[in-house]
């Protein structure tokens, strides 16, 4: 495991807000043939913005008590209901299944007509007025779409339906007339010559103890299908009473204010994390945000969401409230348990020289925020 951070700004490298960041449709060929992805870690953030820098040698925000700006709700003792809790067996299966599909096989199947719903190999070249054009060829690398699941222009997919591996036919779209990954196309008609090279039906592996054993000890602990079966559930369980508490806290809560410190905060460490990332994988930003649906810079995203930066930033606003009022503070032994925990080692000399010792100790002190209000906390 890496080291992790619950913030917007750590986060958005790797989803970048799901739904705020609905993406417009893609050009085929848009970064969909080969190597490039935007689903970049948190490992990516390097580079010389100083994480720690907002953050005294406590871990606690410079020159701000946040009980000044918190009336905080309730936070000791809070009843979680049963209902919340209680993890079902389908809850269960669901995750079980969702594992087994990151150790699948994929099959190509080549004696049957594609249908709705599949996964299927193409490649493609794409011409306007018989002129091919930047980005709209997999150059023959071949690239997987899922017919009804993956975006691309116009009715694209759907006409691969009923069609078999090894055709090679042309298919005709039109582009959006507001089409901003490339506006030279918007509104014109274009052709497609499509080859579907296989259906790639996947299949999941047989759970079984040894499977266990084998694959998912070194991550996970697990030895047994029941041992499996049994640390979902609580992961679930915990991860329901989390949120649970969470929202209890935020929704009781009463913030007056939020100092502009914490907001920039949030702002420039996401735009540096980015800019990291892009460094990582060899793209400029504009290359790294269309992968995201992003039209424009960070400036004009941030300026239209700055509502997601305010609750990230009155977040962790009100968690230092409660550190504050319960008189938590982080010790070394702390600081190496949590690493022991999220790491596997108690060594934190990378991330250290990565984010620097403040910024450290305010992550860890999220975690004892944590860690103290659900310890407290009354399951129904």
């Amino acid at each position: 495991m890496k080291f992790a951070r619950k913030t917007f700004a750590i986060l958005m490298a790797g989803a970048l807000t799901v739904g705020l960041m609905a993406g417009c449709d893609k050009l085929p060929g848009d970064g969909a043939s080969s190597g490039n992805s935007a689903a970049a870690s948190s490992s990516a953030i390097t580079g010389s913005f100083d994480y720690s820098a907002p953050f005294d040698e406590n871990g606690l925000w410079k020159d701000v008590k946040a009980l000044d700006y918190v009336t905080l709700a309730t936070y000791k003792g809070i009843e979680v209901p049963s209902s919340v809790h209680a993890i079902s067996d389908d809850d269960v299966d669901t995750q079980v299944k969702s594992i087994l599909s990151g150790y699948s096989t994929t099959n190509q199947i080549l004696d049957r007509t594609v249908a709705d719903g599949d996964t299927i190999n193409i490649d493609y070249v794409g011409k306007v007025d018989g002129t091919e054009f930047d980005g709209g060829s997999t150059q023959g690398k071949g690239t997987d779409v899922t017919i009804g699941t993956t975006s691309y222009i116009d009715d694209f997919l759907d006409q691969l339906v009923g069609h078999t591996p090894g055709e090679t036919f042309d298919i005709n779209v039109t582009f959006p007339d507001s089409y901003p990954n490339n506006p030279d196309l918007q509104g014109k008609d274009a052709v497609f010559s499509v080859t579907i090279n296989y259906i790639a039906e996947k299949v999941a592996p047989e759970l079984t103890d040894d499977f266990v054993a084998t694959n998912l000890t070194g991550n996970y602990g697990w030895k047994t299908v029941d041992e499996m079966r049994e640390g979902i559930r609580k992961q679930q369980s915990e991860t329901a009473i989390q949120t649970y508490l969470w929202k209890q806290i935020d929704e009781g809560s009463k913030v007056s204010d939020t100092p502009q410190a914490l907001i920039d905060f949030e702002q420039d460490a996401t735009k540096a994390n980015m800019e990291a990332t892009a460094a990582q994988y060899g793209v400029d930003m504009k290359t790294l945000l269309s992968y995201y649906g992003i039209t424009g810079s960070m400036d004009d995203w941030f300026a239209d969401n700055q509502d997601v930066i305010k609750t990230q930033a009155k977040a962790a606003l009100v968690y230092q409230a409660i550190a504050e009022d319960a008189g938590l503070s982080v010790s070394e032994d702390d600081i190496k348990g949590y690493f022991k925990a999220n790491t596997g080692s108690e060594d934190y000399s990378n991330a250290k020289s990565t984010y620097g010792m403040a910024y450290i100790k305010n992550t860890v002190l999220l975690s004892k925020v944590e860690e103290y209000v659900r310890n407290s906390a009354v399951l129904k």
